[in-house]
C-alpha cells in the first residue's frame, strides 16, 4: 500500500536527518477489519471464568462457520456467552419447545396429556420423529406456542410461518432459558412436566446423542436435543442444546453454528466446545471415563421451503 507525504513533511524530514536526529514515520493508519466477538464469562469461582474463556476459545480457534454458545452451571454461578443474541433457524431444537408448550398448555386446562400425545411426544424427542412434530405443531397452532414463548421469556424466538417450525429463530439466550426452566423449579412448567422431558431428553437414541454431551464425565446426567438442516444461504447448520446434572454440578449448553461447510464440520465444531467446558467444570481422575459421542451422528431432516 503507499502513501503520499506531503511536501513539507518531506522538507522536515530531510532538515531532521541533516541535523543527525532520526524521526520515524508512521504511516497513515489503515482501518482495522472487523473482530469477531469474544467469548465472555463470569464465575462466581475463582480462576474458572478465565479458564472457560481461554479454553472456549481455543477451541474454535481456526474453526470455520459462525458460532454462538451458551453456558450457565447454577453451583458455580458460571456463565459463558459467545453471539448471544444472534438469530439461527432453529432446526429440530424447536422440538423441546414444542413439548414444553405441549405440557404448559395441558397445566393451564388442568390435565394429562392422552396416550397419542405421549407416543408423539416420546417420538419427537427421542427419535427426532419430524411428522410426530408436525402434528403437535399443527395441533397447538402459533398462538398457544407464542404463549408459552411469552410466558417462558423467549421474547427473541419466532415460530416459522406455514408449518415450517424448522425455521423458527432462536438464540441462545432463549434456548438457555427454555433449558434453565427444564431443569429447576418454576411457575411456567409442573414439576412433572420437567421431569417428563428431562426424562425424553435422556433416551435420546444413541446415533443422537452427539453434540454438547462429547466429553461429559460418567459422573452427571445427560439430556440432549440436537438439530440440524442444510440451506442455499449459510450452508449447513448444525445445534445441539444439552443439560447435564451431577458430581455436585447442575450445568446446561447450548451451542448454535451456521456456515458449516459439511454436517460433519458443524458436529466437530461443536463438539470441540463441549469437551472444553466439560473439562473445566467437572474435574475428573484419571479413571472417570468420559462420553464419546457415536462416530456417524445422525439427525431428522425438518422440511423446509424450496428457496432459502
Amino acid at each position: 500500500m503507499t502513501h503520499r507525504i506531503s511536501r513539507r513533511a518531506k522538507v522536515l524530514a530531510t532538515a531532521a536527518l541533516g541535523a543527525g536526529v532520526l524521526i520515524p514515520f508512521v504511516a497513515a493508519a489503515v482501518p482495522a477489519a472487523a473482530t469477531a466477538p469474544a467469548v465472555s464469562c463470569t464465575s462466581g469461582k475463582a480462576g474458572l471464568a478465565t479458564k472457560l474463556q481461554k479454553d472456549i476459545t481455543a477451541a474454535l480457534a481456526n474453526r470455520k462457520g459462525t458460532v454462538a454458545v451458551g453456558l450457565y452451571d447454577r453451583s458455580t454461578n458460571t456463565t459463558c456467552t459467545l453471539r448471544a443474541t444472534s438469530a439461527y433457524d432453529s432446526a429440530s431444537t424447536v422440538k423441546v419447545t414444542v413439548l414444553a408448550t405441549l405440557l404448559w398448555d395441558a397445566k393451564k386446562h388442568n390435565r394429562y396429556l392422552t396416550s397419542t400425545e405421549q407416543s408423539l411426544a416420546k417420538a419427537m424427542i427421542t427419535q427426532s420423529d419430524n411428522d410426530a412434530t408436525s402434528k403437535l405443531w399443527k395441533q397447538l397452532g402459533v398462538t398457544k406456542i407464542k404463549g408459552f414463548l411469552s410466558a417462558a421469556g423467549m421474547t427473541k424466538t419466532t415460530p416459522g410461518a406455514d408449518g415450517y417450525w424448522g425455521l423458527t429463530q432462536e438464540n441462545v439466550t432463549d434456548e438457555q432459558k427454555l433449558l434453565k426452566l427444564v431443569t429447576a423449579k418454576n411457575s411456567v412448567l409442573s414439576d412433572n412436566s420437567r421431569a417428563y422431558i428431562l426424562k425424553l431428553m435422556g433416551q435420546v437414541v444413541s446415533d443422537q446423542r452427539w453434540g454438547t454431551p462429547a466429553g461429559a464425565p460418567s459422573t452427571v446426567s445427560v439430556h440432549v436435543k440436537n438439530g440440524w438442516l442444510q440451506r442455499a444461504t449459510h450452508g449447513w447448520r448444525v445445534h445441539s442444546l444439552g443439560t447435564f446434572n451431577g458430581a455436585g454440578h447442575d450445568y446446561m449448553i447450548s451451542v448454535l453454528t451456521q456456515d458449516n461447510s459439511t454436517m460433519d464440520y458443524g458436529v466437530t465444531t461443536i463438539q470441540n466446545v463441549a469437551k472444553a467446558i466439560h473439562k473445566d467444570l467437572v474435574p475428573t481422575t484419571s479413571t472417570t471415563a468420559r462420553y464419546t459421542p457415536t462416530s456417524t451422528p445422525s439427525e431428522a431432516f425438518v422440511a423446509v421451503p424450496p428457496q432459502g
